[in-house]
């Protein structure tokens, strides 16, 4: 295998970007920031030129209405706790996508809409923008479908959190791609 001698400045962002989950700071993720970046992330390769997502911003001013409905959604001893959780990021940006009409286009849309969730998350992370992408129950809940009007052949992907950080956490260090890696003989 060919060693690459200088890491490229894409390969240093994917190493070093994290998932900020808390411990934002009270700078404001405008629907500009994130527009802007959406511009750039949809560029990841999607089947058929489908682009099956969808965007839908919740900003600083709209988060604690917007935590309390789908706070309601969980039973009474657990709501407290999700509306405080949902209202720890600066700005969430729900990403839904389309399920396609069979189970071929569902996986595909599915990657689709990851790899640009990925280039998103990367894009924010040059710009000192947190990312974490959350998949908690509530993204199933058909009454969290109801609040965000999505349509029947809609699934949210993930709640990416999202919030400026003075912090950056820890590198967590990963296995060798090599630990996990065979030749088919």
């Amino acid at each position: 295998m060919e060693n690459i001698q200088q890491q490229s400045q894409l390969a240093t962002v994917i190493r070093e970007r994290r998932s900020i989950k808390k411990g934002y700071n009270n700078k404001e993720v405008t629907e500009e920031t994130v527009c802007e970046l959406l511009e750039d992330a949809i560029w990841a390769p999607t089947h058929g030129m489908r682009q099956p997502w969808r965007f839908i911003f919740i900003d600083n001013e709209n988060l604690p209405n917007f935590a309390k409905q789908v706070a309601s959604t969980y039973p009474e001893q657990k709501q407290q706790n999700r509306e405080d959780y949902l209202n720890e990021p600066n700005a969430i940006l729900v990403i839904a996508m389309e399920k396609g009409e069979n189970e071929k286009q569902y996986d595909e849309n599915f990657g689709a809409t990851a790899s640009m969730i990925q280039n998103f998350w990367l894009l924010a992370w040059e710009q000192k923008l947190g990312v974490v992408w959350k998949t908690n129950p509530h993204i199933y809940n058909p009454e969290v479908h109801q609040i965000l009007n999505l349509d029947d052949n809609e699934k949210i992907v993930g709640f990416l959190h999202l919030g400026y950080f003075d912090q950056e956490p820890i590198k967590k260090e990963r296995f060798s791609a090599i630990s996990k890696f065979s030749r088919f003989k």
